[in-house]
């Protein structure tokens, strides 16, 4: 298959760090070079890759710290590359959301639209015009039944399990980990008060977004200790690696309907159990009290912590690399895409009669 891949521009493919869409872009895009496909990769200039590399922009726009009339610029030329030689391409995967809708509605090659987000209420209603494109969930729990969009499929995210290496026991002295983003739905606060309820140690790790900068100076920075409760800073692979492997526990306490959360599968890849809000995707990631804990509180994840000792850190990794493994995602897109393809004189009209494996895609 000819497959163009659209990428977010505002981080590297994949991120140095921080950065869950690009590192599935990553993947799945090298992953298809591996198979056979003809692929081409449009992305920031600074991208790696074994596909055909498509550059928008010089560089990753965070790193040229573009401003939002920059972005809107650079994207929309991106989009200008990809649609100008649609006709090259057998099929059109975007990772980038309501964006690419008025250039796929007119399209004759199809585009496959992997939702990777919450969709914002201020944009309800464009996804809504276009509800009749095809759209991938990565997790049941995200999709938007109100908006009434043609979900194809739920693909899981997946990771390079080779690249996380196993941890049959924590380091000792023993601590807790964090890592994501430091925004009040990702939960750190939330992290910080079960550690100082319980007297663990906790070593936190993740990307401070502009527009948590203040949560993060008022709620998060006063009760850094360097003692018990570390905060790393931003943690590229080689450093979260031994972070969440060193850890008893990964502490997952969001305060969203996560999408999917790939820091979950990174922890028990590693053989760490997470103890996670079961909000969101959380349900469908962990085994409840087989790969980690599902709490309502913050007080039950403090209960949790008290039989975090039950959880056999090999089950961890087993369940990692049997459902979110880089092979079992890519082989689901393939399965979509196929499907796609075979009802292609369909692809400007809703299509109904798409239907995939779904004890293979969403078990």
């Amino acid at each position: 298959m000819r497959i163009a891949q659209i990428a977010p521009l505002c981080e590297r493919v994949p991120p140095p760090a921080y950065g869950g869409t690009e590192i599935i872009v990553s993947l799945l895009t090298d992953e298809l070079v591996r198979r056979g496909h003809e692929v081409t990769l449009f992305a920031s200039g600074d991208s790696q890759t074994i596909a055909h590399l498509e550059p928008s922009c010089p560089k990753a726009l965070r790193e040229l710290e573009a401003s939002p009339a920059e972005i809107s610029v650079y994207q929309t030329l991106q989009l200008n590359q990809v649609f100008t030689q649609a006709a090259k391409f057998d099929l059109i995967h975007s990772h980038v959301g309501e964006v690419v809708f008025p250039h796929s509605n007119l399209a004759t090659t199809p585009t496959i639209h992997t939702v990777h987000g919450i969709i914002p209420s201020q944009v309800e209603s464009l996804w809504r015009a276009s509800s009749q494109q095809n759209f991938i969930s990565i997790s049941n729990s995200q999709r938007r039944k109100d908006l009434q969009l043609n979900y194809v499929a739920t693909v899981y995210n997946g990771i390079d399990t080779s690249r996380y290496p196993f941890y049959p026991q924590p380091d000792n002295p023993p601590y807790l980990a964090f890592l994501g983003r430091m925004s009040p739905e990702k939960g750190p606060h939330l992290a910080i008060e079960i550690a100082k309820r319980t007297g663990w140690n906790l070593k936190m790790a993740g990307k401070i977004d502009s527009v948590d900068r203040e949560f993060f100076k008022e709620q998060i920075q006063p009760q850094i200790d360097g003692e018990q409760i570390e905060f790393l800073g931003e943690a590229n692979h080689q450093q979260k690696c031994p972070l969440l492997g060193g850890a008893v526990a990964t502490l997952f306490p969001i305060t969203w309907n996560e999408p999917f959360g790939l820091v979950m599968a990174e922890s028990m890849a590693v053989g760490t159990p997470v103890i996670a809000i079961a909000m969101g995707s959380t349900p469908e990631v962990i085994e409840d009290s087989k790969t980690g804990f599902l709490a309502h509180s913050v007080e039950e994840c403090v209960a949790a912590l008290n039989r975090i000792g039950s959880i056999d850190r090999v089950t961890c990794r087993d369940r990692v690399v049997a459902k979110f493994g880089v092979e079992r995602m890519v082989d689901d897109y393939e399965a979509v895409y196929q499907q796609l393809l075979a009802n292609k004189p369909l692809v400007n009209n809703p299509i109904s009669n798409l239907v995939t494996d779904k004890n293979r895609l969403t078990a």
